[in-house]
């Protein structure tokens, strides 16, 4: 690695792949997210309902189609201005997706976060979603609810590619990678072809500190200050550890001997909520192979100017993570009760986003009229 010019070099030759927690029409049209794809070691884009609702909320790069939606009901608005998003940003990654064999060139777009508690509801979306976009290079993204479990299952098995977003604990992160070998099971016995059907795990990182970090505030022991920022990065590499266990296995093995490609840990929300903390830290800390790391716009740039990107940094990490989390225990913070109330609060974020993103769709039809 010495030889690298930047971070996000050293990052890519340790075996992680940097995709962009963003997307807009006005990255689209004016070439950024192709810049970034050609110059800044971007493979990848994810979006989700606030990342939308922001983009439209922001300048006018959609007048013109919701004067062309005009007499269309919102969701049905809505669902064509994002697909068709998704669709131009899979057309700008497709060389990417070709390069590396469909590994990476992806875009992943959400199914409707008010659907998230409802397998049957989830899974309509999926495949709607999927023949929408009609890339075979998007990623359709499924809150890992235990509803979405068995609707993970059954878009995998169908031959649809999938992010399963919105992954706390470890205990979720396992129902998920068994969703996710079922439903490579079930493809597999239905006679798709499993090798262009891929999927990522996205477990999250940075709430997990924002949501500890207080409660060791409040305790206010030389213990609690000690373990300040420490519980992200270790949940992360401990959820790193499950992933290894199940690629390890023999139910991995006969679904690899039959072309199957591994569900990828993907870190997500690794942008830093606290100031006190380096801007790259769940970057820098969170360096393996076979990973992909999703970064907003700020964190990207940090890593860029000044990540610090040595070389693999979760590798051996899994006992004095198992540490860090017994340290909460021991004095009354329990992991599997954060990770509960976060995955109920990042609901709660995405679809309190999805109506501000059906209003704000909602008024530009209306203005039209006007």
């Amino acid at each position: 690695m010495a030889g690298s010019t930047t971070p996000l070099d050293r990052l890519s030759e340790a075996g992680v792949a940097v995709w962009l927690d963003d997307l807009s029409r006005e990255r689209l049209r004016t070439g950024n997210l192709a810049d970034l794809v050609a110059h800044h070691r971007v493979v990848g884009v994810t979006t989700n309902p606030t990342i939308f609702a922001s983009a439209l909320a922001k300048g006018d790069a959609y007048d013109a189609q919701l004067a062309d939606l005009h007499g269309t009901d919102v969701d049905g608005a809505v669902f064509a201005i994002t697909t068709d998003d998704v669709r131009q940003a899979a057309d700008v990654l497709r060389p990417t997706y070709d390069a590396t064999d469909g590994q990476d060139g992806r875009v992943s777009i959400e199914v409707d976060p008010r659907q998230a508690r409802d397998t049957q509801a989830t899974i309509d979306s999926a495949r709607a979603l999927w023949s929408t976009v009609d890339r075979p290079n998007v990623f359709i993204k499924i809150p890992a609810t235990q509803e979405g479990l068995p609707a993970i299952a059954q878009a995998l098995a169908d031959g649809i590619s999938v992010n399963v977003t919105l992954i706390f604990s470890l205990d979720r992160y396992r129902a998920v990678l068994d969703a996710f070998l079922d439903g490579l099971e079930r493809a597999k016995a239905a006679g798709h072809d499993l090798a262009p059907i891929a999927s990522v795990a996205s477990f999250f990182v940075s709430r997990v500190d924002a949501a500890i970090d207080p409660r060791l505030d409040e305790l206010g022991t030389e213990e609690a200050a000690a373990l300040r920022g420490k519980a992200a990065v270790a949940n992360a590499r401990l959820a790193y550890g499950v992933y290894q266990e199940v690629v390890g296995s023999d139910r991995w093995a006969a679904l690899a001997a039959a072309g199957a490609h591994p569900q990828r840990p993907l870190w997500a929300s690794t942008g830093v909520k606290d100031k006190a903390y380096p801007d790259t830290m769940y970057v820098d800390e969170l360096v393996v192979a076979g990973t992909v790391n999703t970064m907003p716009q700020a964190t990207l740039d940090a890593v860029e100017d000044h990540g610090d990107i040595t070389g693999d940094t979760v590798t051996g990490t899994q006992d004095e993570s198992q540490r860090v989390i017994d340290r909460l225990a021991a004095i009354g913070i329990s992991i599997d009760e954060v990770t509960e109330q976060l995955e109920a609060e990042g609901l709660e974020k995405f679809e309190k986003s999805w109506t501000e993103l059906l209003d704000t769709v909602r008024t530009g039809l209306d203005q039209v009229v006007e």
